[in-house]
């Protein structure tokens, strides 16, 4: 006798032998049970997920005479459904019959009664398949076919069915077999078969299988001819060109430490394996993935023990926010892969873009520690206010070096004193960022107990998003982070230029010093930066330090609501007062003067 496939050999004769489904079958059992049958059902899902084998057994648990719920499998029907040959179960592939003519044929034949069984079943897979011609010639039929008459229809993508057609059916959706529940499977399969595997084993081939209990079984009858009756965990990897968790460890190692012609070497070494690179991005999130579980839980069971020790070994050192900016990166190329002609590029630039802002290893930090009414002094070990290990730090991108083609104008004063530290481009976008000779100015000043405080109170900042009086403050501030603290200013990063943009304009416009009093419990002025200016600035202070040239701190001076509203001053004057360097025109228009810190 030919061989017979593994998936085809221990597709399931009876609703107890299905993997997963349960309530799917537990609603099927209940309806035959109460007599409540249907004339048309629709079940849709990913591959291999069962849709076709339940309608199976469905269809002859309809037909079975000595049991109600469930198949007999002795009586004739049972054994002619079994074997293909009952004459009322017809099964009708939609991708090779799915014109009008057929239908019509179809139609033709619904008429007449069932010759052997109580019902006539006509499961219909791939229904997508068919034309619109053919639903449209089917829909009267489904709306109102005899009595004796079961429509079953399989597809993959429901989307695609018309809409008239589901409104008809009842639709069950199909979910994707859980790791666990294929593993079961698959071991009891191994038994049967004599096969030995271990347990990494069958959790290798049941996260390859992606869901689909059919995947499962082939992938397993796949490592069978290779290995014949032992199976290994490291022959899985390499049929199937899998890396393992250590690799995957070294490569992001390699990523964050700027080792381009490592980990390019690397994932061209992969690439030549036959290695799917699509696959591997999909690893390498799944790791980012897990050690940000154990960042938030080290004791998690969501995270396996061997990933656990690979995560603490190479994911660990990296700070948090950088871990998630590969996260979002391989995201973001793993959706474009649908349309790129060559993944191996597309992966290539993935990492290094994001190793061109990755952070320095922690070995190569300068660290310094600021009081904020002391003078710098040289230790061998620095530390700063805005501490790279803090996982509230924000320090993420690297950014470019600004060209002659992006050079900027600094705006006006953004307080008495400081306004001119804000940039306009010369471009239309007319983009408000601060000066960057300022923030290390600011830098200088700030304070890492300071910040220590204030960030745990920032924190708290979503209570105040409802609030009459406070509401547009919070909201402004909600998705950004503290970089650095002074006594009387705070310098908050946030993900993009424009939210930095807003942030700093509406500084310049209202102030925050009420709602920081209220908020950190301390009066203080809100400068923004986005990631690329924060790690630009990083850079100039890393270098102004080293050659100790570090500028004094800035005196940032506060100037609150009230003493504003009780000086009776004209319009002009009042501007004057607080934009020093403007100069204004007849027709109100605003010159904003070039000034140098």
């Amino acid at each position: 006798m030919a061989y017979q496939a593994l998936y085809r050999k221990y597709r399931p004769s009876n609703f107890d032998e299905v993997v997963g489904q349960t309530h799917i079958i537990q609603t099927l059992k209940n309806a035959i049970v109460q007599n409540r049958i249907a004339h048309a059902y629709l079940f849709c899902g990913p591959r291999g997920t069962g849709k076709t084998s339940i309608a199976k057994i469905f269809a002859k648990t309809l037909n079975c005479t000595n049991s109600q719920d469930a198949p007999c499998g002795v009586c004739e029907n049972c054994k002619m459904a079994a074997n293909g040959s009952h004459p009322d179960i017809i099964e009708i592939d939609a991708a090779s019959n799915n014109g009008v003519d057929e239908v019509r044929n179809l139609i033709d034949k619904v008429k007449y009664a069932p010759m052997q069984g109580k019902y006539k079943i006509y499961i219909i897979d791939e229904v997508h398949m068919m034309t619109s011609g053919a639903f449209n010639a089917l829909l009267k039929t489904i709306e109102e076919p005899p009595a004796h008459v079961i429509f079953i229809f399989a597809t993959t993508e429901p989307n695609k069915v018309l809409p008239t057609i589901i409104s008809r059916c009842q639709r069950f959706d199909f979910n994707k077999v859980s790791v666990n529940d294929i593993k079961y499977r698959l071991s009891v399969v191994c038994k049967n078969e004599g096969i030995e595997i271990d347990q990494d084993g069958l959790t290798l081939i049941a996260q390859l299988a992606d869901g689909g209990m059919r995947d499962a079984l082939s992938i397993l009858d796949q490592c069978v001819a290779y290995c014949t009756s032992h199976i290994d965990v490291n022959d899985i990897r390499k049929i199937y060109g899998v890396i393992t968790s250590e690799d995957i460890g070294q490569l992001f190692n390699s990523v964050y430490k700027k080792d381009v012609d490592c980990f390019i070497k690397d994932i061209q070494k992969y690439s030549d394996m036959g290695m799917d690179i699509k696959r591997l991005t999909a690893d390498i999130i799944h790791m980012l993935k897990d050690s940000l579980i154990l960042d938030y839980s080290e004791n998690s069971t969501l995270v396996s023990d061997m990933n656990k020790d690979m995560i603490r070994k190479y994911f660990k050192s990296a700070p948090i926010h950088f871990r998630i900016q590969c996260m979002e990166e391989l995201m973001d190329t793993y959706n474009k892969y649908t349309y790129a002609s060559n993944a191996l590029d597309y992966l290539e630039a993935s990492l290094l873009k994001i190793s061109s802002y990755s952070y320095e290893p922690k070995s190569n930090k300068f660290e310094s520690e600021y009081d904020n009414n002391s003078d710098i002094e040289e230790e061998d070990n620095y530390e700063t206010s805005y501490d790279d290990s803090s996982d509230n730090s924000d320090i993420i991108e690297k950014s470019s070096k600004i060209g002659d083609k992006n050079k900027v104008l600094e705006k006006s004063e953004i307080s008495d004193v400081s306004r001119e530290t804000l940039k306009q481009s010369e471009n239309a976008d007319n983009k408000i960022i601060l000066n960057d000779d300022f923030v290390v100015q600011l830098l200088v000043g700030a304070n890492k107990m300071e910040r220590n405080i204030d960030t745990t109170k920032f924190n708290n900042i979503g209570q105040f998003t409802s609030s009459l009086e406070f509401g547009k403050y919070a909201a402004s501030l909600r998705n950004s982070v503290i970089m650095a603290s002074g006594s009387n200013y705070i310098v908050v990063c946030t993900s993009s230029e424009i939210f930095a943009k807003q942030i700093n304009e509406f500084e310049l416009n209202y102030g925050y010093e009420d709602f920081m009093e209220v908020l950190l419990g301390k009066a203080k002025k809100v400068f923004a930066l986005d990631k690329t200016q924060q790690a630009r600035v990083l850079d100039v202070f890393k270098e102004k330090m080293i050659s100790g040239n570090l500028p004094e701190p800035f005196q940032v001076q506060l100037r609150r609501k009230e003493s504003i509203t009780e000086n009776n001053m004209s319009i002009e004057d009042h501007m004057k007062s607080l934009f020093p360097n403007i100069e204004i025109k007849e027709d109100y228009k605003v010159k904003y003067v070039s000034k140098n810190i």
